[in-house]
């Protein structure tokens, strides 16, 4: 059987990142009336191109078996999220001087989490959303929304159809889309020739320092540095001019580009990046090396933790149905004995159960319920919002833990640092 080949470059793909196993789409959520069926398992298996340095994972699950009209995946229900998404409007608003007279469209709107910031404001905005269902709850607050993949022919047909935008957002999607190249294509055909596209990415320099390897899913097909991102844009006619870190995802990277004809030098900030990326090794095949090791600890230590609390009768309970604890769960091997239940805030999830884990899903009143020993945060990017919300869970004594990016075990009312 020949390798893969690299989604940007063509070359072929011989040299493993890392090897996860296998695991069921993250939101494969399952019925009741689903647990005596079988479910499908895909290889997690990230590779490294040895030509181009792009991190990234074969399309073992076509995108459109993910993003669907079940897709279970809803922003609005992160707080800090939806305050992230205002802030960057704030700031977009000042940067770009956009007005009422601007146009803002957002691929993989989502919910419309930000564009509501956007309309708001009185800017005209239109939403590219591929999952119906997250569509239609944008659509319940007065965005619209096309329920579409981004690509070249789609960005062409609704510039054509609605204008070119002054802003492009691109927010933690172009890890999402397996024809990478196509994808930055239709960034550049939806925006203006003077315009700006904002693209948010975890930063993977960030992904490796901190463990993170539990954003490694099958939606997710690239893992980016600023080197890479600026590849694939530079493919599509955009240039990268510019530059910010920000906290989110565990370390994100947000990129500003021009088309490329219009492009200026780039700022002092996408050199010092690209700086820190060559001190840490990733502008180089060998620099990439080592992670796995890391992550094998990661694993050892939370299923010690886990058999360690129930040879003692210990209840663990985890918080958060998120798509990284179902990576997590699956590649530590873990089910119903070790973690008795999970709850959320999405009432989409709330009474399905985990792939692969088939772990139970409740609401988050069932933690004061039940009182657990042991709560283990799996959104643990929230560490901070969520702490504040599972303050109450010292009120038995309980405990949180945390996998990542080494196993913390903490007291409630002491946990609130990120």
């Amino acid at each position: 059987m020949s390798a893969p080949s690299c989604r940007l470059c063509g070359a072929e793909l011989t040299r493993t990142f890392v090897d996860l196993g296998a695991s069921p789409p993250v939101q494969a959520f399952l019925r009741a009336d689903q647990l005596d069926e079988p479910e499908v398992f895909y290889p997690l298996h990230v590779r490294i191109c040895g030509s181009c340095l792009l991190v990234q994972l074969p399309d073992y699950v076509p995108a459109e078996d993910i993003f669907h009209d079940t897709y279970a995946y809803f922003s609005s229900f992160s707080d800090s999220w939806v305050e992230h998404a205002d802030r960057f409007v704030d700031h977009a608003v000042d940067h770009l001087g956009l007005a009422e007279d601007s146009f803002v469209v957002e691929v993989a709107s989502n919910d419309g989490y930000l564009l509501q910031h956007v309309a708001r404001r009185g800017i005209r905005c239109l939403g590219i959303e591929p999952a119906a269902n997250v569509a239609a709850a944008a659509r319940e607050r007065g965005i619209e929304s096309e329920v579409v993949f981004c690509g070249a022919e789609t960005g062409a047909r609704l510039r054509e159809q609605h204008g070119p935008a002054d802003l492009v957002v691109a927010n933690n999607v172009i890890g999402h889309v397996p024809d990478v190249v196509d994808f930055a294509r239709g960034l550049r055909n939806l925006v203006a020739d003077t315009g700006r596209v904002s693209v948010e990415i975890p930063h993977l320099m960030r992904l490796i320092q901190g463990n993170e390897y539990d954003t490694i899913y099958h939606e997710h097909y690239q893992y980016l540095t600023l080197l890479t991102t600026q590849r694939i844009l530079a493919a599509a006619g955009l240039t990268v001019v510019d530059v910010e870190e920000l906290e989110t995802h565990g370390g994100s990277l947000r990129t500003w580009s021009t088309p490329s004809e219009v492009a200026g030098p780039p700022s002092d900030a996408v050199a010092e990046v690209l700086e820190a990326e060559r001190r840490a090794g990733l502008h180089t095949l060998e620099g990439h090396a080592g992670f796995a090791e890391r992550v094998q600890r990661v694993r050892n230590d939370l299923v010690s933790f886990l058999v360690e609390q129930s040879r003692a009768g210990a209840t663990v309970a985890a918080y958060g149905a998120a798509a990284k604890g179902n990576t997590l769960l699956n590649h530590c091997g873990v089910r119903a004995d070790l973690v008795q239940f999970s709850v959320d805030r999405n009432p989409a999830k709330v009474g399905m159960y985990l792939p692969g884990t088939r772990i139970p899903v409740l609401p988050v009143e069932a933690l004061a319920e039940r009182r657990p020993d042991y709560v283990l945060v799996v959104p643990w990017n929230l560490r901070k919002e969520i702490t504040a919300q599972l303050s109450y869970v010292a009120d038995w004594g309980g405990r949180l833990v945390f996998a990542l990016p080494v196993l913390d075990v903490v007291e409630p009312e002491l946990s609130a640092t990120p």
